[in-house]
This record gives structure tokens, C-alpha cells and sequence, in this order.
């Protein structure tokens, strides 16, 4: 967020960059009465268990339909199994976000490719582009088919479950490095959709880019997220879902829980790790315990909300 500190009570910057967590398996994360807290590594059965009752919903991310390289010369097929094991979740999900990069380079074809599959799981998505959605020309084809009743460069909200859900678009005006940009047109809007609402409601913010600062060195945050974040600091529960950086990351700061999610298409390096971010090749065993979808949980009476990461395979 803005790097300031909570007071000797609160969690300083420091604290929190200490508290980022790289997840594995089932890591469940729970927010009772406003405060997350992880419960640990679970596995998907408990998992599953956990999850229901209450309304739950899938986070899937970075498709990239269309990409052939090395780190994956299937990513369609990737897509498939996920939305597989979508089909095979015992509890059926109210309904899925796409957090971008549906596909890798913005094409007809590939965007046809990817509804074929997606739709396969009979779930209502609920899309916010990513860079590779809006390459080509006219950035139509995104648009064309996710953009319609939406604001702007496609910005919306919504309600389900008792919890406000709200889609924005940090992909549109690239700052240095990459970083993602909200504008101030959206923020303008944000912060009209945001007014009135109960501070007891719980707020979802999704978006491409991570809205928080995650390797600004890649790109991997939004210039202007910390004014975003301001607009929600006041509610008492607030969960960020991302995608871009292709694997788990969590935070927590205040009130809010930031969530990245992993791809279905390949991984990407941890911060620092290589030379620049991108596709990572890994052993063919391994690549799908490094992709998979989150599934995440509210249970109205408790205020509860719950994250499980679950990869492909593992």
C-alpha cells in the first residue's frame, strides 16, 4: 500500500513484507469479524469440507490461450483440465472471476478457444482483462465480448451473496517498468460506487495487475493502487484478488487480504529470482503443481471468507 505504519498496535511495512506468504496446497485463509488469519495447509478434502455451506466462488487466471513456447506447448489443454476439476468440486461454485490473460496475444481465435472451454464449466465469469486481452488494434475483441454494460475500458460492479464485488481494469496505460494504472476516471468511479454502502459490507476488489506493490522492478504493482485502496480502508472486510505474477502470493495489511492467483498456463519466477519476469520452464512433472484455480468462501452469518488454492496436480 502507501509504506505507512499502523502504530505500535497495527503491523509496520516491515512486518508485512515479513508476513507475505508463499503458499502451497489448500492454504485456507479465513476473515472473522474483519481479521484474516491463515488456518494453515489443509488438504482438498478438509478443504472441500470447509468450504460449505455458504456461497462459494472460483478465482481462475492467465490463461493465455494460444501460447506454445516451452514453459507449456499446451495451454489450452492446461485450461481444460482446470475447468475439469472445476466440474469435479463437490460443491458447485455460485459463480467464477477470470482475473485476465484469457489470452496470450488478443486473437479471434483465441478468445473463441477459451469461451469454448470455459463455458464447458456452466458457471457465470465475471471477466477483467489482462495486457495480452487488449493487443490487438482496436481492442475489440475483448470488448466485443466481455465489455458490454461495463464502464470505461470495461469496469463494472456487482452484488452476490451479500458481499459488493467490484472489477477493475490496470492494464489499459502501462506506467514505467510495466506498472499497472487505474486512472482517474475509474478511481473517480470507484469511489461513487463505493459511497453509501455499509462499512459492514464486504468488499472484493479483482483486477489484472497486483493493486499492491509486489516487485516493482517488473511491473508487478499498480501506480496509483494505494488510492484505490484508500476508497475501501473504511470497510470491514476487504479481499484483493490478482493475477500477472502466475503464483500464490498473500498478504495481509489492516483490513484488508491480498490474494494473487496461480495461472493455468505456466509459472512465472519469484520476485528477484531471474533476470526479468516471464515464462519458466520447469520439468514436465512438475509444471501442474505450479498451475491451478482458488476457490474462495463466504459464509453471511460469520463474515467469513475463505481462500483454497488448488493446483492441477500435487
Amino acid at each position: 500500500m502507501s509504506g505507512h505504519d499502523h502504530g505500535e498496535d497495527g503491523v509496520s511495512r516491515r512486518k508485512v513484507l515479513e508476513c507475505m506468504t508463499w503458499a502451497g496446497t489448500g492454504v485456507l485463509w479465513t476473515i472473522t469479524g474483519g481479521v484474516p488469519r491463515s488456518l494453515g495447509i489443509i488438504d482438498s478434502a478438509e478443504a472441500a469440507t470447509a468450504a460449505a455451506p455458504g456461497m462459494t466462488f472460483l478465482q481462475i487466471s492467465d490463461s493465455h490461450v494460444g501460447f506454445d513456447k516451452p514453459a507449456n506447448p499446451n495451454a489450452l489443454g492446461t485450461l481444460e483440465e482446470a475447468v475439469n476439476k472445476i466440474n469435479a468440486m463437490p460443491v458447485k461454485p455460485s459463480f467464477m472471476i477470470h482475473t485476465g490473460d484469457i489470452t496470450h496475444l488478443s486473437k479471434a481465435s483465441e478468445f473463441d478457444n477459451a469461451d469454448r472451454i470455459i463455458s464447458q464449466s456452466k458457471l457465470d465469469v465475471h471477466y477483467v482483462p489482462g495486457e495480452h486481452d487488449f493487443l490487438d488494434e482496436e481492442v475489440k475483441f475483448y470488448r466485443e465480448r466481455y465489455g458490454r454494460g461495463t464502464k470505461g475500458a470495461g469496469w463494472y460492479s456487482f452484488d452476490a451473496g451479500g458481499v459488493h464485488f467490484i472489477g477493475l481494469v490496470n492494464v489499459v496505460d502501462l506506467k514505467a517498468g510495466g506498472l499497472g494504472n487505474l486512472g482517474t476516471e475509474q478511481l473517480a468511479w470507484l469511489e461513487d460506487d463505493l459511497r453509501g454502502k455499509s462499512k459492514s459490507t464486504p468488499i472484493v476488489l479483482f483486477a489484472h495487475i497486483p493493486l499492491w506493490t509486489v516487485y516493482p522492478e517488473w511491473g508487478w504493482g499498480t501506480e496509483d493502487g494505494g488510492r484505490a485502496l484508500e476508497y475501501v480502508k473504511g470497510f470491514g472486510s476487504v479481499t484483493v484478488l490478482n493475477g500477472h505474477i502466475h503464483q500464490v502470493m498473500q498478504k495481509v495489511e489492516g483490513n484488508v487480504t491480498f490474494h494473487t492467483a496461480r495461472s493455468t498456463a505456466f509459472p512465472q519466477p519469484a520476485p528477484g529470482t531471474a533476470p526479468s519476469p516471464g515464462p519458466m520452464k520447469v520439468e514436465d512433472a512438475k509444471l501442474r503443481s505450479m498451475l491451478g484455480v482458488a476457490s474462495v468462501n463466504f459464509k453471511q452469518n460469520e463474515q467469513r471468507l475463505a481462500i483454497i488454492d488448488t493446483p492441477l496436480q500435487g
